[in-house]
């Protein structure tokens, strides 16, 4: 395990990245505006930043320019997020029982390439494998492997990111392998469920507090319990960007929400208990304190003038 300072530690950074950011300084109403458009910046973004202002002066987080896309990086986040979920898909048509998941890496390396993207995954702050592959009780972080075999019963969540001409796309899915319990297949669907609640809490001047309610709420009705260090994040222009996402805030508070915003929703669902520790052998994979099994899905969304755009599933 970690020691003891690790969760807390966590903790801190997560609180640290969400306090409250001042704006950019802003052009003058002639110039061009911050999101690189070429527009003036008064028929640009000038409104927007007005109404951001204005929440940030009644005391709530917002977000800086650098969280808000402009149009042309948001499609290039779609374009690497067609890649992305196409790995997932090629996934989904081979993982089996007796699969190695070594032979997963092997699928996404190979199909990511394929289609012309990069995984993400892949050497990042020491990373050793393309993908992620998250059994039973392993939360995430799972390293795929030729000794870790596919058993029937087993839910593994694999956890796929792309890059596509320098844009990130990022998203996961569950597998139920064979004879799945009612209990664990219970687990993987409430965990998705968890994931669609959140995502229709994302809107445009709500609060990432919204998100993490409602999705904290349906885990505890149901008898579960949300992992707390580890959430959601921004990611487009890098892997991880600001904001950090909590899945256990209140309704109202955390960072308000913004057309551009583009983050992952991600919540960790556990069975048991929500402590978590680190594997001290390969200082990555992440289980269960208590053993019971942990169930995610992962997408990456944008917000829209109305509401949000799902990018990858």
């Amino acid at each position: 395990k970690k020691s003891e300072g690790q969760g807390n530690l966590s903790l801190a950074l997560s609180e640290k990245s969400n306090m409250s950011i001042n704006i950019m300084k802003r052009p003058g109403r002639n110039e061009a505006c911050w999101c690189g458009s070429g527009r003036k910046y008064k028929q640009c973004h000038e409104a927007l930043d007005d109404k951001i202002l204005m929440y940030q002066r009644q005391g709530h987080i917002v977000p800086d320019h650098e969280m808000i896309k402009n149009p042309e990086q948001i499609q290039g986040i779609r374009d690497s997020a067609k890649i992305n979920c196409a790995v997932l898909d090629a996934v989904a048509e081979k993982i089996c029982v007796g699969m190695p998941t070594g032979d997963i890496d092997r699928i996404v390396a190979e199909t990511t390439r394929a289609m012309g993207g990069i995984p993400a995954p892949l050497n990042y702050e020491g990373y050793p494998k393309s993908v992620c592959t998250s059994i039973n009780d392993q939360v995430c972080h799972g390293i795929p492997s030729a000794e870790d075999i596919l058993k029937d019963g087993d839910i593994v969540n694999v956890d796929c990111s792309t890059i596509y001409k320098g844009y990130f796309s990022d998203s996961s899915r569950m597998f139920c392998l064979g004879n799945v319990s009612e209990e664990d297949q219970k687990l993987v669907r409430v965990a998705k469920e968890c994931m669609e609640l959140g995502i229709k809490e994302a809107k445009p001047w709500g609060f990432l507090g919204d998100i993490a309610q409602v999705i904290n709420d349906h885990a505890i009705e149901n008898g579960y319990s949300v992992v707390r260090e580890i959430g959601g994040h921004g990611v487009g222009i890098e892997f991880h960007e600001e904001p950090w996402v909590s899945y256990v805030t209140k309704r109202g508070t955390e960072m308000l929400l913004v057309p551009g915003m583009v983050f992952t929703i991600e919540p960790m669902i556990n069975a048991g208990r929500h402590d978590i520790y680190v594997d001290d052998e390969n200082d990555w994979t992440v289980y269960t304190e208590d053993g019971k099994k942990s169930a995610q899905w992962e997408v990456t969304i944008a917000i829209t003038e109305d509401g949000n755009e799902v990018i990858s599933w």
